[in-house]
């Protein structure tokens, strides 16, 4: 007899992944089935193990992709099958979620389940658009109402003199279909119409939008904007508190979509770091990683390291194809006593640092140039580098330090590879003007990204910046007959991205850019 499985519901908050709570993000990781909604970040879905069912329900207005009552057979099927269920929400589920039927569905149905809390939209809504729903200098009490209830109710029958003047701020859930309803009840039962009013849409994602202004003008200014759901309505004195509190929006390169074309096991971390400014980020990698088709002369190399005097690694890549061998080989950081290690950059000496090894040396310049002037001053002569490389590396590195008389080994450690989908997809985005900037953190990804593109590249990408890592990059971007907008100073992801910053808040005003957000 199979045992009962157990459903979890989930609160995945209100859009940002990373208001999930620790909980609901572990109930995900042991999920056999994860049952998700039209609010719940798709992203999420990748915390659930490759082998978990996903199978989308969502409803939005004017569209059911599958019945309430459906979805509450649904979750008890799965249990009966011993499955555990995640019904990943939008939201919290017990806040117009429609949990409280589904719980009390497994309740009648005899299966087991938990509820995990999330950041209900409303809540999350507010903090982002710098508004506190409560304040003692302005009000201490605080209302939720869905604006959408159930069909056979009518918002008319709400206590509309309570809601006024016995509250408040008001939050309206999923009340933009009702909203001169709202606004004019509330006048009517007394509350003053130059109440201020804010409309927070797609609240917490890159896409946030809000508007402001008061109960006597906001059906207008939302009709003339054209501002539609998924919105919450906050209503109250705390709205003025906007004006000063507003931090979200106000993100150096919020608004701003970034397409990034690193491989995809080094995009996560960039992707973070330029979200963390506010950005929207796409990521199609353009090129990918692969060991070399034979190792025999990098296991040669790591023979030779008693005899070495240098290590150079070039590239976070580097550190990690180099470590994986050496443990392929059944060694560890033992093997580099008395070899000094040269990283090209902080954050290759980082990626070193991880391992448990600070890097000897690391140039001023982060580039091949840079380490061959750092090597220059130090003295190579007759001292024996090792430096295992991507197979298209330029020789720059290897051919200067034979010119100063060391004896170099250079052999290929990994090699970099086109993929083969993603080509449409970036003609896509470029057809569609989505894209404000595309940044490329080296030649090779560059290349395969006109490659991918086709030759009307060049046509494709007016309008949008180009961003660069550092020189050798962009002598490739103008080879292709490319404009590069955005160059650091210093060949580094931080740089580039100070750089960016200094580029979108330099032309925030000015047109021509693809993607306004």
């Amino acid at each position: 007899m199979t045992k009962t499985g157990r459903v979890y519901l989930v609160g995945a908050g209100p859009g940002d992944p990373g208001l999930i709570t620790v909980k609901g993000r572990d109930c995900l990781r042991r999920a056999d089935v994860v049952v998700y909604d039209y609010l719940a970040n798709p992203a999420l879905l990748a915390e659930a193990p490759p082998a978990a069912e996903r199978i989308y329900v969502g409803k939005s207005r004017g569209r059911h992709q599958l019945p309430q009552e459906e979805i509450n057979a649904l979750l008890a099927e799965r249990a009966r099958r011993g499955k555990i269920v995640v019904r990943l929400k939008g939201g919290d589920p017990y806040v117009f979620g429609r949990g409280g039927e589904e719980a009390l569905h497994l309740r009648e149905q005899g299966i087991a389940f938990e509820v995990v809390p999330g950041v209900s939209a409303g809540f999350a809504a507010a903090a982002y658009a710098g508004i506190p729903l409560t304040h003692r200098d302005y009000t201490t009490s605080l209302g939720l109402v869905t604006g959408h209830e159930n069909p056979e109710k009518k918002m008319s029958r709400l206590d509309w003199e309570k809601l006024a003047g016995g509250v408040g701020t008001l939050v309206f859930y999923m009340g933009m279909a009702n909203l001169e309803l709202i606004t004019r009840e509330l006048v009517r039962h007394g509350r003053s119409p130059r109440t201020p009013v804010a409309i927070v849409r797609w609240a917490t994602t890159p896409r946030q939008q809000t508007l402001t202004g008061t109960l006597a003008d906001i059906v207008a200014k939302v009709r003339a904007a054209d501002f539609k759901p998924p919105a919450v309505i906050i209503v109250g004195a705390v709205v003025e508190l906007r004006q000063h509190l507003a931090w979200f929006e106000e993100r150096p390169l919020f608004g701003r979509r970034l397409l990034i074309t690193r491989a995809a096991e080094q995009a996560a971390v960039f992707q973070q770091m330029l979200e963390a400014r506010g950005a929207e980020v796409l990521s199609v990698p353009t090129i990918t990683t692969r060991a070399p088709q034979d190792w025999g002369p990098v296991d040669a190399g790591i023979a030779a390291l008693p005899n070495t005097d240098f290590l150079v690694l070039t590239s976070t890549n580097a550190v990690d194809f180099f470590f994986a061998r050496l443990r392929d080989l059944g060694l560890d950081a033992r093997a580099l006593g008395g070899v000094r290690l040269v990283a090209v950059g902080p954050k290759t000496a980082a990626a070193l640092s991880e391992r448990g090894l600070r890097a000897d040396l690391v140039p001023e310049s982060f580039q091949a140039e840079g380490v061959v002037e750092l090597l220059r001053a130090v003295g190579v002569a007759g001292k024996r580098v090792f430096y295992p490389h991507a197979e298209l590396a330029r020789d720059l590195i290897a051919r200067e330090l034979r010119a100063l008389g060391a004896e170099v080994d250079a052999p290929v450690l990994y090699r970099t590879l086109m993929p083969e989908q993603g080509g449409a997809e970036l003609r896509a985005l470029l057809e569609k003007r989505a894209l404000d900037a595309v940044i490329f953190t080296a030649s090779s990804t560059l290349e395969n990204f006109v490659r991918m593109v086709g030759e009307d590249a060049a046509h494709l990408l007016e309008g949008v910046a180009l961003a660069s890592i550092g020189p050798p990059t962009t002598r490739t971007a103008q080879k292709f007959g490319l404009t590069v907008h955005v160059e650091p100073a210093h060949s580094t992801l931080d740089d580039l991205i100070e750089a960016l910053v200094d580029y979108f808040t330099r032309t925030r005003h000015e047109p021509g850019m693809a993607h306004q957000g």
